[in-house]
């Protein structure tokens, strides 16, 4: 069942996302050469702990971080561990912030040093579909309208769309109402109502859409060992329209990025 939420409750919703938004921020500035993703998990869980809320990861379903770190080919879920980060690395980094009774949850993929230049345009595509799908994200539209998007997109640059892992709402769970998939044919899904929020989250493989998981039990891999790229945005209905929560923003002031790609998304220009 779909959770709508009121004005009220998008608008501490925002809060959390923000609470991540500014936590990605901060990480973007240590993400390099050298630097495990355990010590950016410590990094992330006291800068959440500072800013009133509680990393909503850790513990979830017994995840044992706060991030799901996930380098090169590996999807999602990837486990925080000792290993330093190495020139031409990328590493999807996926947060989530509890505050006043509601989750944020978003991802971004960083680069580490010299990437090579095909990674980049993975990269590139998987976050420019990001927004190809949040487009579909209004009034009388469906769930597999926003997949559709996102999978006609990557999949016209050779890409693959993982299959076994999706989006999905977000509120007072981490995890509700509706599943959003990456792929989908127009019209079919759930309708879309005024006051759903969700987190749309494309996983676009370099090559194959197949996928395999460690022993571990949570860390999802490319089944070719190409790499993955995952970036995740949080987004409310308001008004018929997709209204952006979270923001790049804070990453993009540390790497010295201009972009006006969130513009079109955001009923008043965000103030940093």
């Amino acid at each position: 069942m779909i959770v709508v939420k009121s004005r009220e409750e998008i608008e501490l919703m925002r809060e959390s996302a923000l609470i991540v938004s500014k936590t990605l921020g901060m990480l973007a500035s240590e993400v390099k050469e050298g630097v495990t993703t355990l010590h950016l998990d410590k990094l992330a869980e006291e800068f959440i702990r500072d800013h009133g809320a509680v990393p909503s990861f850790l513990g979830l379903y017994g995840f044992p971080n706060s991030l799901c770190m996930s380098p090169n080919a590996q999807v999602v879920h990837g486990i925080p561990n000792n290993t330093p980060l190495v020139n031409g690395d990328i590493i999807s980094i996926d947060c989530g912030a509890y505050k006043n009774g509601f989750h944020g949850d978003h991802a971004y993929t960083f680069e580490v040093g010299e990437v090579a230049p095909e990674t980049k345009k993975l990269l590139q595509v998987t976050k420019e579909s990001l927004y190809v799908g949040m487009r579909e994200f209004k009034a009388g539209n469906r769930v597999e309208d926003v997949g559709n998007a996102i999978q006609k997109y990557t999949e016209g640059h050779g890409y693959g769309v993982v299959r076994e892992l999706v989006g999905h709402g977000l509120g007072q769970k981490m995890h509700e109402d509706p599943e959003m998939p990456n792929y989908g044919k127009k019209g079919r899904g759930k309708l879309f109502v005024e006051g759903m929020v969700v987190a749309l989250e494309p996983m676009i493989n370099q090559g194959t859409r197949n996928i395999k998981q460690l022993k571990d039990g949570w860390t999802i891999l490319t089944a070719d060992g190409k790499p993955s790229a995952h970036f995740e945005h949080d987004v409310a209905l308001v008004d018929g329209k997709p209204e952006l929560l979270s923001t790049f923003a804070y990453i993009y002031k540390a790497l010295g990025i201009e972009s006006n790609e969130e513009d079109e998304f955001r009923k008043v220009p965000l103030v940093i």
